[in-house]
């Protein structure tokens, strides 16, 4: 084992250590005594008048991947931009810039898929 794997198995450890101390106290602490009203659904206090089990679209799922996609898009694209300066002083400018535009076709070529797909249109 190195010496910079020691702390990282601390922490694991320590995390661990917590999470089943509190999982422990909740079950030992907590509540034993069933009543079916508590145990009924219910959304925002309102008591459920259909059943629980809703079908949601296909649709709402691959906006909201779509959303995702282009969200980690800006989260590369931004320590991306603050390390070009630092890419350009190795002489590897054309090379960070070509790779980030390797990444940024891809993105682009899947948005048109989805685009002309009629991914993005709510209907």
């Amino acid at each position: 084992m190195t010496d910079a794997a020691l702390p990282v198995l601390l922490v694991l450890l320590v995390a661990v250590l917590f999470a089943a101390l509190f999982l422990g106290l909740s079950y030992w602490l907590g509540p034993r005594k069933r009543d079916p009203l508590k145990e009924t659904p219910y959304e925002c206090g309102i008591p459920a008048r259909s059943t629980i089990q809703i079908r949601f679209f296909v649709r709402f799922f691959m906006v909201a991947l779509l959303f995702l996609l282009f969200d980690l898009e800006a989260v590369f694209l931004y320590p991306w931009v603050l390390t070009f300066r630092s890419f350009l002083d190795l002489g590897q400018g054309a090379y960070a810039l070509g790779v980030m535009g390797i990444f940024l076709v891809i993105l682009v070529v899947g948005l048109v898929y989805e685009w002309r797909k009629g991914g993005l249109e709510w209907q």
